[in-house]
């Protein structure tokens, strides 16, 4: 892959021209040629995957799998399965011969998200992969090579878990040859203007809301606790809630403390005083206002949850697949 070719592929993923944005694409490039694992750190939702996922498109591996894996979603009783494979009848439940995340990522490169969830017996055999390059499946007597680059992320402060003895010094040598921290959105605020229109892009105008100066102005001081993530769903509420209007500091104002515009669009509005208290022989679309009170707290669940399903779901009190099949009906995307 050319330098050029290289740099393309890193800037399709990594969005921004400010400083800090900069230097991550540089340091990107620097390490994609070669084959050491890297660990990234970094704050959730500022994109450490995007980061992973721009080191292999700009990696001599960029033709094979990518495979991503979260650590801290995975049940303790199934990860060993999940990241090594399992042999049919090796347990309850193994119906048939299971090939796991590493032989699947062979010849690739395997992404372990929250690699600081991991438990501590796994962390000493995942040592032990990574050692010998080899894979045994579970309820497998013989070990299969597999060739692969580990990238692997984690929010934790890492040297703390290692001083309290929750994470491997020794796995941490083997996962962090570099080290690479993922800034906030907070830190790089002059990038929100090509976020925006990137999570914007391919949109119907309908669907858009476009910002005036003082609008941008309120996305770009924000403090943006919940970083990328937290911005794309911003953008998303705007376009459900006043697609195809200019919105202001006033507007962005209500976008960011979950308030509901009054001069949202008919089909999404809030309830408001008036809607509550119409005049004498104005019909109320209770359905609809229903409907709205259902999607802000939806989005208030998603926002609180980091974009994360099953949390939101929890602090929804709904079960996960209910989630689900509501954020389809109102057009929002499905986060992890």
């Amino acid at each position: 892959m050319t330098t050029s070719t290289t740099a393309d592929a890193i800037a399709e993923l990594i969005i921004g021209e400010s400083e800090p944005t900069r230097r991550l694409r540089a340091m990107i490039e620097r390490i994609a040629n070669s084959d050491v694992s890297v660990m990234l750190s970094g704050p959730s939702g500022a994109g450490k995957e995007l980061v992973a996922q721009a080191i292999h498109r700009a990696s001599p591996r960029s033709a094979r799998n990518f495979v991503a894996v979260n650590c801290g979603a995975i049940p303790n009783e199934l990860i060993e399965s999940e990241l090594f494979g399992h042999e049919k009848g090796s347990f309850t439940g193994a119906h048939a011969r299971r090939i796991g995340h590493f032989e699947t990522a062979d010849k690739g490169t395997l992404f372990l998200d929250e690699i600081g969830d991991m438990r501590f017996d796994m962390q000493v055999k995942l040592l032990r992969v990574l050692e010998d390059r080899k894979v045994t499946r579970v309820g497998a007597s013989t070990a299969t090579p597999v060739d692969l680059r580990i990238i692997s992320a984690t929010h934790q402060d890492i040297d703390l878990a290692m001083a309290n003895g929750q994470f491997r010094e020794d796995l941490f040598f083997r996962l962090g040859v570099v080290i690479v921290r993922v800034p906030d959105l907070a830190s790089r605020a002059d990038d929100i203007p090509a976020l925006v229109a990137h999570f914007q892009k391919g949109k119907r105008a309908c669907n858009i809301a476009r910002f005036d100066e003082s609008g941008m102005a309120r996305l770009m001081a924000h403090s943006w606790p919940g970083n990328v993530r937290e911005l794309r769903n911003v953008i998303e509420r705007a376009g459900v809630l006043m697609g195809g209007e200019t919105l202001g500091d006033a507007e962005v104002a209500m976008l960011l403390t979950n308030a509901m515009p009054k001069a949202a669009p008919a089909s999404v509005r809030a309830p408001t005083a008036a809607a509550a208290q119409p005049s004498r022989g104005q019909p109320i679309d209770l359905k609809q206002e229903i409907e709205n009170i259902e999607l802000m707290r939806i989005h208030t669940a998603l926002d609180l949850a980091d974009g994360i399903i099953t949390e939101a779901a929890r602090l929804l009190t709904l079960k996960r697949t209910t989630l689900i099949e509501k954020m389809r009906k109102y057009g929002l995307q499905s986060a992890a």
